[in-house]
């Protein structure tokens, strides 16, 4: 009787798991109850949730690891149900199959989050307009750590309308005279 000895194995090493393995298996007493989420993680749990809702359930996905596979096809295999070399054949294209599926499903997600990103990119474009700001970001990166020198050094870099951008934010911030000296001397 094989197949009792191996659920009894089976059953053993489930006993060794810790409960925190147990239940991310979902075979602890709290399956099916909601989860208790720390503070500052909801933005994640929406993100799981979602990913459950829309991808995992309605493409009825499963993860299976190949060497969960093999186990059980190895179990196959001892008992006579199938050849060691159909076994390991059919592994071998499970796994092809699946990484193909896992593949696709990433180029999915990556097309769906880049249309997100560019809606927040056109979406933060409005709302700096709205409130008087460009939408270009500021011409020399860092500037509020530079010193006076190293903003002189890099005004010859920019264009006009780029000057006069470091014009404006430098008579309302830091107001350095040698700055702004320097920006009226390269506008001309």
């Amino acid at each position: 009787m094989p197949a009792s000895k191996s659920s009894a194995a089976r059953s053993s090493s489930r006993s060794e798991t810790s409960p925190r393995q147990r239940s991310a298996s979902g075979s602890s007493d709290t399956a099916g109850a909601p989860a208790e989420i720390p503070d500052g993680s909801d933005r994640v749990a929406s993100l799981v949730e979602q990913l459950i809702n829309r991808i995992f359930k309605p493409l009825d996905l499963v993860v299976l690891t190949r060497e969960r596979i093999q186990e059980t096809l190895d179990e196959a295999a001892e008992r006579g149900r199938v050849t060691r070399s159909d076994a390991n054949a059919l592994v071998s294209e499970l796994v092809r199959y699946g990484r193909q599926q896992t593949d696709e499903l990433f180029r999915d997600i990556e097309q769906v989050l880049g249309r997100g990103r560019s809606g927040l990119g056109s979406a933060t474009r409005r709302a700096r307009r709205t409130v008087g700001l460009s939408s270009s970001p500021f011409p020399i990166d860092d500037y509020d750590e530079l010193t006076a020198g190293q903003v002189t050094r890099r005004l010859g870099e920019l264009s006009p309308a780029q000057l006069r951008r470091v014009r404006e934010y430098e008579r309302r911030h830091a107001n350095r005279k040698s700055v702004l000296a320097a920006v009226e001397k390269a506008l001309g």
